[in-house]
């Protein structure tokens, strides 16, 4: 039996089951349910033998391909920090209203809206428009014409929620720190921090919190990367170390190196010379021969055959066929695509990224926060941002709005300490 077959034999069990309910049918769940937890057991068990992809932030170093890590000089921070939280914002925003869908899909929208696909500017509608994300913002206020604020978002969240992390614990925060500060914090999240958050509302210790967890290498956690950046410019092992203490709450192996990665690719991008020797620094602090390094590696010399998110999209599926749409490993591919294709030329970069489908409103957002993080707020568009007035919506227990100005001035502070 493969993979297909075993999902629709669990979706005609599961119309069974049901059939059992309508009929008074008595069904022996306790069973059924530990046949389940005995299977799951025994996969997390085999996934955790590959000697290559430690969990443990000593083992993960001592495989990197350097233990040596030079600090950077940073030039221009003010632009720089401002480009990369609203490119960050910005590249969210265009790709939360097609969140996973098919790249026909959307082009079948546009098309039938009057916009251009790939998309040259935000969305001028969108399907369910009343209904509301993450308990606060209504699909309508991602669009263009109504567009008041930058609308909520978990990748919005995330950053604000690790700015108020490094405030409260400074930068050498612990991974029970963490816990603590999410179980203060923490509202809606999802998969893999949904189920890491629900462990600790049940006193597990938080390092512990990733057990009996299948999402552990979805891009959770990749998109709570960047605040760690911003307040290490230049210090990709700075970076690197705050974001595993981060990730190892809520994920393990391939899924803590995706944010390893970007908080040290978004660090180096500050003062980097180029995009591509930002993302190979990233390199330098994850396993060498780990499944996300390999296509990392992969991606970046396959770059230069790519010529639109077609053909980006095509090759990473050829490459990881089946893999789920928000898997780290897929996702960060499609990054590195769209910001070596799209150069310096911000609109071309999300445009492209948005296109290529997955889990598009994630890697947009990480994507045009590295590109504002090496370019500069100057060479983001003004219509990409004028919309956002200095007002950020959010779903933070304690926290439901923040100023723009004030969160850039935050992580100034920060990244001086």
């Amino acid at each position: 039996m493969n993979k297909q077959q075993l999902f629709a034999l669990l979706d005609k069990y599961r119309a069974w089951v049901d059939y059992a309910d309508e009929n008074g049918v008595s069904v022996d769940y306790g069973a059924l349910s530990e046949q389940i937890k005995e299977q799951s057991e025994l996969i997390g068990k085999q996934a955790k033998s590959n000697p290559c992809e430690p969990d443990a932030l000593d083992e993960i170093f001592a495989l990197a391909p350097t233990t040596e890590f030079e600090k950077k000089k940073v030039i221009n921070y003010d632009s720089k920090i401002r480009g990369a939280l609203l490119g960050r914002f910005a590249g969210c925003i265009l790709g939360a209203p097609v969140e996973g869908w098919q790249i026909e899909g959307m082009s079948t929208y546009a098309q039938v809206i009057g916009d251009n696909f790939p998309p040259t500017d935000y969305w001028s509608d969108v399907i369910n428009p009343e209904n509301v994300q993450y308990d606060r913002s209504k699909r309508y206020e991602f669009t263009r014409e109504k567009m008041d604020g930058v609308p909520a978002d978990d990748d919005v969240m995330y950053p604000l929620l690790n700015l108020m992390l490094m405030e409260k614990y400074g930068k050498d925060f612990t991974v029970n720190e963490v816990g603590e500060h999410w179980l203060e914090n923490m509202t809606v999240c999802c998969t893999a921090e949904y189920e890491a958050l629900e462990n600790l509302k049940k006193g597990v210790s938080a390092d512990k919190c990733a057990e009996d967890n299948p999402y552990i290498e979805w891009l959770g956690a990749e998109i709570r990367a960047d605040a760690f950046g911003y307040a290490a410019p230049g210090d990709i092992y700075s970076a690197a170390k705050m974001a595993y203490n981060d990730a190892y709450l809520s994920h393990r192996r391939n899924g803590i190196y995706g944010e390893m990665y970007f908080a040290a690719v978004i660090a180096s991008a500050f003062a980097a010379n180029s995009i591509e020797e930002a993302l190979l620094d990233g390199l330098k602090v994850i396993p060498e021969h780990c499944k996300l390094a390999e296509d990392i590696r992969w991606a970046l010399q396959k770059a230069p055959e790519i010529t639109d998110y077609l053909g980006a999209r095509k090759a990473v599926d050829e490459r990881m066929p089946g893999m789920f749409w928000v898997h780290t490993r897929n996702n960060t591919c499609l990054i590195i695509f769209a910001l070596m294709l799209a150069g310096d030329d911000y609109t071309k970069l999300i445009s492209q990224c948005v296109a290529m489908g997955l889990d598009n409103d994630c890697t947009t957002a990480t994507a045009g926060s590295i590109f504002g993080a090496f370019y500069g707020i100057e060479k983001i568009p003004e219509y990409w941002y004028k919309n956002f007035k200095d007002n950020i919506k959010c779903f933070l227990k304690h926290n439901k709005d923040f100023s723009i100005n004030d969160v850039i001035e935050r992580f100034k502070k920060i990244a001086k300490q």
